[in-house]
């Protein structure tokens, strides 16, 4: 095990309705803020069992804040795998109006478009060379309303944002990012899709897979742990695809997505995180659903690592394998047991509807050179295997069919 130290600031505001405190929990920051959000849907009255409507997320939102008298201005508009354009346009919103926090209503777009905006509103140049590598020295202060378990933004350290000059999708990743509140009422995710919810799914647990697979040894516990997270996940997301309106499984996948990547799971261990940036091209191009893609991108990976570099790999995919699909140790060679603990992974997403290739993503082979190459542009990525532009391009051929 590594030294580590660890700290997650944000807190953490669970169960039915919680977004009423929303107010209280804005105003020791300040009386002036931006509420960031999608397309709209949080302004949709809610319909409740007496088939009448109470009012919309948003509503609840603002009135909480207005019996706290804090003002409000708003930034819709996000669209996932979010863009470089709309977190310029929420900097001069709050350079002009003098907001003084960003309040992120919706999922891990809507959060990393908050927290994007919140580190370019002090900066002094643009926003986009802190995706470059210029340090983040200040922030301003973000509180989240969390309506889609997915991305585990609402206390992490980092935000992703797209750049729509030449499609780059690139990552900032400082501290001073973690919001300083988020809000989680299961409640606010009955009205996600099926698929919308696999698609989380398939993200929190590409956020496990990454911890997963490291090369550092004497990590029992924390293996565990995540073992123990993904067990939880498969089955409550079983119960989801039978229940979609059971509260306690949707309570599961929630929290399951907050701790899958409030960094509880990277003490002492060095995690991976080639998959995530393989696909980040994908979705930073075609725009395909993040968990969409990482369900298919995942798969391949492990394969692929497997095959290049079984002394270092094959161990631990075996352990995947016999820990969380239950494969027996007598199923056969360590290879076998570990591609059927794969296999048994793509059927899992298969069965949640979720895609098991680039094909059925639509995906043309025909820009798959230049997803390598931007893949690898900085240099190899990946701890477990590193990985260079030719095996990032093997590991799009893989994930073709």
């Amino acid at each position: 095990m590594e030294d580590f130290t660890f700290l997650n600031p944000t807190k953490i505001v669970f169960g039915r309705g919680r977004e009423r405190d929303v107010g209280k929990l804005v105003k020791p920051f300040a009386d002036k803020v931006l509420i960031v959000y999608g397309k709209g849907s949080i302004k949709r009255p809610v319909k409740n069992d007496g088939g009448g409507f109470a009012p919309s997320l948003y509503d609840r939102i603002c009135f909480s804040l207005e019996k706290e008298g804090v003002k409000w201005t708003e930034l819709p508009g996000v669209q996932p795998n979010p863009r470089l354009e709309l977190v310029r346009k929420g900097i001069e919103i709050c350079r002009k109006e003098k907001i003084t926090f960003v309040l992120a209503a919706g999922g891990g777009s809507v959060i990393d478009t908050a927290k994007a905006i919140a580190a370019g509103v002090p900066f002094k140049g643009d926003v986009w060379d802190l995706f470059g590598g210029e340090e983040i020295c200040e922030v301003l202060p973000t509180g989240v309303v969390l309506t889609i378990p997915a991305a585990g933004s609402e206390s992490s350290n980092g935000a992703v944002i797209t750049n729509e000059d030449g499609w780059f999708k690139r990552a900032i990743v400082s501290e001073t990012l973690r919001p300083k509140f988020a809000i989680l009422d299961p409640e606010l995710t009955f009205s996600l899709s099926d698929y919308q919810t696999m698609v989380g799914v398939a993200d929190i647990t590409a956020h496990l897979l990454e911890r997963y697979f490291t090369k550092v040894p004497h990590v029992d516990l924390s293996d565990r742990l995540i073992e123990g997270t993904m067990r939880s996940i498969i089955d409550n997301s079983r119960i989801l695809a039978k229940e979609p309106g059971n509260y306690d499984a949707r309570a599961e996948i929630m929290w399951a997505g907050t701790i899958a990547h409030n960094d509880l799971f990277t003490c002492g261990r060095t995690g991976d995180w080639a998959s995530h940036m393989i696909e980040h091209e994908l979705s930073g191009i075609y725009d395909v659903p993040h968990g969409a893609g990482l369900a298919v991108i995942f798969p391949a990976w492990m394969t692929y690592v497997c095959g290049s570099d079984p002394a270092t790999c094959l161990g631990k995919v075996a352990q995947f394998a016999v820990r969380v699909w239950d494969v027996e140790q007598s199923f056969g060679s360590p290879e076998q047991v570990a591609l059927e603990g794969i296999s048994r992974l793509k059927s899992y997403y298969k069965e949640l509807g979720l895609p098991a290739s680039l094909r059925e993503l639509d995906i043309p082979n025909e820009k798959y050179e230049e997803m390598a190459k931007k893949c690898t542009e900085g240099g190899p990525v990946g701890s477990f295997m590193q990985l260079h532009e030719k095996d990032a391009l093997e590991i799009l051929r893989l994930a073709e069919k």
